[in-house]
């Protein structure tokens, strides 16, 4: 992360709303528009953060504003928290960058009928068997062993495939973003390095920030949207926390590599190299496109599979069956994906390609794109905290269909970088500091709990005070850990 100030202004144009005017840079097509409080404004002031926002402006086809939520932080090109449209029928671009290395990154919650008390008192031991089911670490192997035209299943069909394989519930695909399959995957634009790095860490849970969580419902704020997602409180819920592994990162190498050999030949030029893109309709664009959404079949798969292990292991840990247990999936959210949709603009409805990295789809309720029985309450949008605080169930607003292209934050957000987290924690047990709060962490890689200390984060409640303050969201009801696996 930046130390340096950014020598921008940041225009207060309301209480959760920042501006960078168009006029800052030579270049923007479109002002930066952050979502944030005063003390949020403050700090980004004394960071070049901001400059990522005005950098994403210069994008060409990028309409309205270049957008930044409330957990933003330094990225690769696209700040953490950016959010991006850009209008495929005016030369618009697609960037990589604007999606990230860990494509389809994203959270599920899994409900059940269990009461957080049944597992007071055992929730060290139920962390363990959890961990034992579900590989993680950096590069760690799954469970199984894909060969080539398998794998290109898992490309081309996403968490369907996983179903069909037996590993989850035909009831879990309504319950994902586009039922957990982007239909425009290209699994022969993959390329072969990263179809080797994939084939072997399907259903892995991988390292960093990615988790499994065991957590207690602790609050229901909307009772009646809670009860229609199958919530209450006190309740035990299971959150899941995993991307698309070492395929996806490899796919975004790939082709940051290809555009910024070709974006001379597009006559394109953007402030930084970290923004590569090339048009969306263009050869390089497309295929790209067709790549990051195998790449997005892949992640959801591999959460598919991980939830499956995880249904096994609490079946086998309090001796019943699923129906039994009552694990069902509330809701799938991705981040950083591309994805076409229709939005407003103008007053008109156009199909623009989003790009959301480290932000997450809220559609509101009655959003064509929803399953029945959703239209009426809205996407279920879990938000999580560090492995030390809450997280959150929220659902989206009109306001954010109009003014954020349904996009939210995605978690807390990173408040100092890995290396920063890991000096402060010189010396500390961090998993003795949780255990005496009654989380019980069990980590594989030894660094993992320093880098991911809860001060390593922004406070999670600020972050979504400035959600529901701006009206973009509406919280559902908020939930503490329990017990947390991470790699």
């Amino acid at each position: 992360m930046s130390k340096e100030s950014f020598p921008g202004k940041l225009e207060k144009i309301s209480d959760y709303k920042y501006q960078i005017p168009q006029s800052y840079m030579d270049g923007m097509r479109v002002p930066g528009l952050i979502v944030a409080d005063d003390e949020i404004a403050d700090t980004l002031r004394a960071e070049m953060t901001p400059q990522q926002v005005a950098n994403v402006a210069c994008l060409p086809g990028i309409v309205k504003y270049a957008l930044a939520m409330p957990d933003i932080h330094w990225g690769y090109g696209f700040p953490i928290g950016g959010v991006a449209a850009v209008d495929v029928n005016a030369a618009g671009v697609i960037s990589p960058g604007g999606v990230g290395y860990d494509i389809n990154c994203g959270v599920r919650l899994l409900r059940s009928d269990l009461e957080a008390r049944q597992v007071a008192g055992r929730i060290k031991e139920l962390v363990y068997e959890l961990s034992r089911a579900v590989p993680a670490g950096v590069g760690v192997k799954g469970r199984l062993r894909l060969g080539a035209g398998e794998l290109e299943k898992v490309l081309k069909q996403g968490v369907r495939w996983a179903v069909q394989q037996g590993y989850g519930l035909e009831a879990d695909i309504e319950r994902c973003e586009e039922n957990g399959c982007y239909r425009a995957a290209n699994p022969a634009a993959v390329s072969p390095r990263a179809l080797e790095r994939g084939a072997p860490q399907l259903g892995t849970l991988g390292a960093g920030n990615h988790f499994l969580e065991i957590q207690e419902v602790v609050e229901v704020v909307d009772d009646e949207i809670a009860g229609k997602w199958g919530l209450f409180a006190g309740q035990m819920v299971v959150m899941v926390h995993s991307g698309s592994r070492g395929l996806g990162h490899q796919v975004c190498q790939d082709y940051l590599r290809e555009f910024g050999r070709a974006m001379g030949r597009h006559g394109i030029t953007v402030p930084d190299r970290q923004l590569v893109c090339a048009p969306f309709d263009s050869e390089q664009g497309q295929r790209y496109f067709g790549a990051m959404a195998a790449a997005a079949n892949y992640g959801w798969a591999n959460r598919q599979l991980i939830t499956h292990w995880v249904r096994e292991r609490l079946e086998d840990f309090f001796g019943a069956d699923d129906d039994q247990l009552g694990l069902s999936l509330v809701y799938d959210n991705s981040h950083n994906v591309a994805k076409l949709e229709q939005h407003e603009l103008d007053g008109k409805c156009q199909e623009l390609l989003v790009h959301r990295k480290g932000a997450t789809r809220v559609f509101p309720a009655g959003h064509p794109d929803l399953p029945p029985d959703l239209k009426g309450t809205g996407q279920p949008v879990s938000i999580p905290g560090s492995m030390g605080t809450a997280s959150y169930l929220v659902v989206g607003s009109e306001l954010a269909a109009r003014e954020t292209f349904c996009s939210a934050s995605h978690g807390a957000g990173r408040a100092i970088s890995r290396g920063e987290a890991r000096r402060r924690a010189g010396g500390r047990r961090i998993s003795d500091e949780l255990a005496a709060q009654g989380i019980h962490v069990r980590a594989k890689e030894g660094g993992t709990l320093a880098e991911e200390m809860p001060e390593a984060y922004k406070d999670i409640n600020q972050v979504i005070n400035v959600l529901t303050g701006s009206g973009l969201c509406r919280v559902i009801a908020r939930m503490r850990p329990l017990g947390v696996v991470k790699g």
